[in-house]
């Protein structure tokens, strides 16, 4: 029996990780390396989110964001752009049945002004949809950068001094925190990247501020559970100070 499996009857496994963040890297290099076009490694990235998505409640997992697309990302070209967002869109309806059946909540992190009106609109409509499930809760940011979010938390703390809704004396970390689109998501306990790559790309630099990292060379088409498991395996191991002294 696979180790992410725990057999009948027993609950899940408790690698003490309430809340896992997935920067998703090397579809295009998995695809390449086949001798594939890039959006064939985009597709099949797809299809691991949905594995990972399946296999998060028996690892003690409630909270996983996933990085689908940075504001950066506008830089690729025209075909590879319209290619991923067609792709997710064909996610959100292919799977809104299959998430809401097994207890997911979706909800979308990122400035979404920029985005086809027709994706906002599959967005909105599957975040109403699952609203009401608690099993596993699924955070996916698209043209999400965290120096944009930021800056936009800023704009609408700004906003609140100048109507008179909070002083400026007032505000401290709880405030700000409150106005990033993060504000109902706790913050991440792990940080993984796949790829090889041992950047951040301005992914979630404010919640991560104390969260464990761990790079993998593995690329994201081929991350599955088993390699999941084996990461929070070695996040338990570690000791969380938050700054303090070690006892």
């Amino acid at each position: 029996m696979p180790a992410s499996e725990p057999p009948a009857g027993c609950g899940p496994v408790d690698y003490g990780v309430s809340h896992v963040a997935i920067i998703m890297d090397g579809n295009g290099r998995w695809a390449k390396n086949r001798g594939w076009p890039r959006l064939v490694g985009h597709r099949r990235g797809a299809e691991r989110v949905k594995e990972i998505v399946r296999a998060c409640p028996d690892l003690g997992v409630r909270w996983l964001t996933v990085y689908a697309f940075s504001t950066e990302n506008w830089k690729r070209s025209t075909e590879e752009v319209l290619g991923l967002m067609g792709i997710f869109a064909r996610y959100i309806e292919k799977e809104a049945d299959g998430l809401s059946a097994e207890g997911v909540r979706m909800r979308f992190i990122g400035a979404r002004e920029r985005l086809d009106p027709k994706l906002q609109a599959l967005m909105a409509g599957i975040e109403a949809r699952t609203a009401p499930n608690t099993r596993l809760n699924l955070t996916v940011a698209i043209n999400y950068g965290g120096r944009d979010e930021l800056r936009r938390a800023a704009v609408r703390l700004a906003q609140d001094v100048a109507a008179g809704r909070i002083a400026p004396d007032a505000i401290d970390e709880a405030a700000f925190a409150a106005r990033l689109d993060t504000a109902a998501i706790p913050d991440p306990d792990l940080v993984i990247r796949t790829s090889g790559e041992t950047r951040t790309s301005n992914f979630l630099p404010w919640q991560a501020a104390y969260s464990e990292y761990e790079f993998t060379p593995t690329l994201w088409p081929d991350f599955g559970p088993a390699e999941l498991e084996k990461v929070l395996a070695v996040f338990s191991t570690r000791e969380r100070r938050f700054g303090g002294a070690k006892a």
